[in-house]
């Protein structure tokens, strides 16, 4: 079983909630190699959507570097960033998030529900099957006969709910219980989506 809690509660909160689970860190604070799952871990060549031949090292860097704000564009430089710092870029320093560029060169602008579902989903599945899928498959197995919690900043696994950062390990979650959302996957979601873009037409700079 496949159980996803916060990072910031105590170990002994948890372990009395969920007696003999195993705790995994799944952050970019993890100690051993399941940091690997984190949207910050540099792979290196990961494809940036919509952009030909264009590759990223980390998950996160990709969805910062296509951000647009009122005072500056895209910035590919990110692209490039394998420290897992200094890769967030806020409306604080760069004014009104105006949305995420559709490619490094693309013309249209995608508001904050579109580019998750195009950009973010799309590019952490990339990473869960093209890097890590040994690690994948440990916790597969492992969440057979035991409780396995993912550690996770944020717990949000509602694709649609903007009001707070997506889970990764939602995502991790998902895709091993075969899951993984994506817009294209029904009817229901296509509508749910199409609503869901109309609702929210001015991006909003959560993540």
């Amino acid at each position: 079983m496949l159980i996803i809690e916060s990072r910031k509660k105590k170990e002994e909160t948890l372990l009395k909630k969920y007696p003999g689970a195993i705790l995994v860190d799944v952050t970019s604070k993890a100690t051993d190699s399941l940091v690997k799952l984190s949207p910050f871990y540099p792979h290196g060549d990961i494809p940036v959507p919509f952009s030909e031949g264009v590759t990223a090292t980390c998950v996160e860097a990709i969805w910062q570097g296509l951000k647009v704000f009122e005072t500056t564009d895209v910035d590919t430089q990110l692209f490039r960033n394998a420290s897992m710092k200094n890769i967030k870029r806020t409306s604080r320093k760069y004014g009104v998030p105006l949305g995420h560029r559709k490619g490094v060169h693309g013309t249209e602008l995608l508001s904050y529900l579109e580019a998750r579902h195009t950009i973010y989903l799309p590019v952490y599945k990339w990473m869960l099957e093209n890097k890590v899928t040994s690690i994948l498959e440990r916790l597969r197995e492992a969440s057979k006969t035991k409780t396995i919690i993912l550690l996770d900043y944020n717990t949000n696994c509602d694709v649609n709910d903007l009001k707070t950062p997506l889970s990764h390990a939602f995502l991790i979650k998902a895709y091993i219980e075969g899951l993984y959302p994506y817009g294209e996957n029904s009817e229901v979601e296509k509508v749910e989506f199409a609503a869901q873009s109309l609702q929210f037409k001015l991006f909003t700079d959560f993540e």
